[in-house]
């Protein structure tokens, strides 16, 4: 078995990361485009509240979401980034109050929202085994991406994220291949001559994947929506900005799979014994 984590595996170190929605103001339901190609019934301007939102944030129809048609916001996932736009860039202010602060509140979300997924990478980078040298640089950028989402809601706007991401993405890389180097050691020790190779097509739609050798795979920006992956084992598999809608996961081992999110789950189909990374948690649509 091939073990990717070189240091204890602390989930705290997510809790910042994860949904809370008590705390927020339903800024996803403010913010977001909705359109009915991502699982809506219908389509939804950005900065026009949802139809379904109360007064008191809460969701009309949240019991029956699936039902309503609502299927994109069982799968949605704003990486924490919602109670920390309410709680502490706005400190207890919510948007009801104006249009021009839930015009705002709304970009600023947005904003939020992106430098939280950077850090969901870059905590699970920073757990990973790679090199001290490396580590060293993922901690220092989670320090100063931390600091970014404590700046004024006018210093979030004028941020250059683009450049913020770039030297992110620069050092996923180098964390990615880092881990690859050694799931590529114990796959000239392992016996999977019996399994195929991996397409390096990026459109995976529908494949079936099932006698493929996934273990250590690239699958970063791949299109597998709804491509066959039961019981195939992800170990070391880096699924960074994988398209995994309807993607069959029943059976399948990612828990040592790379760069893999609460989002791209919510919108797979898996089961009881789909195997996931202890920061991430099974979806309550999937026993329905």
């Amino acid at each position: 078995m091939i073990n990717i984590h070189k240091n204890i595996y602390n989930n705290k170190l997510f809790d910042e990361l994860k949904i809370d929605c008590e705390k927020c103001f339903g800024l996803c339901c403010l913010a977001l485009y909705f359109s009915a190609s991502d699982g809506f019934p219908t389509d939804k301007e950005s900065g026009k509240p949802c139809i379904n939102l109360q007064s008191d944030f809460k969701c009309s129809v949240h019991n029956n979401l699936i039902k309503r048609g609502f299927r994109g916001c069982t799968a949605y996932d704003c990486f924490g980034s919602g109670q920390k736009v309410a709680q502490i860039t706005y400190k207890g202010r919510d948007w009801m109050q104006s249009s021009e602060l839930a015009n705002q509140m709304s970009e600023v979300f947005l904003i939020m929202r992106q430098l939280h997924e950077m850090l969901w990478y870059l905590k699970e980078a920073s757990v990973l085994d790679i090199s001290d040298k490396i580590k060293t640089k993922i901690d220092s950028i989670i320090e100063e991406t931390e600091k970014i989402t404590i700046m004024t809601p006018e210093q979030l706007i004028d941020l250059d994220i683009t450049s913020h991401r770039v030297k992110v993405n620069s050092l996923l890389s180098q964390a990615s291949e880092s881990v690859m180097e050694k799931v590529k050691s114990f796959l000239k020790t392992s016996n999977l001559k019996s399994k195929k190779k991996l397409s390096k097509s990026i459109d995976l739609i529908g494949a079936d994947l099932r006698k493929t050798n996934l273990i250590g795979a690239d699958l970063k920006g791949r299109l597998m929506i709804a491509a066959n992956l039961k019981d195939t084992d992800l170990s070391g598999a880096n699924l960074i900005g994988a398209d995994l809608r309807d993607c069959d996961i029943r059976g399948a081992n990612l828990k040592n799979s790379v760069f893999l999110t609460q989002l791209q789950v919510n919108t797979a189909k898996g089961d009881s014994n789909t195997k996931l990374p202890a920061s991430l948690v099974h979806p309550k649509h999937w026993n329905k």
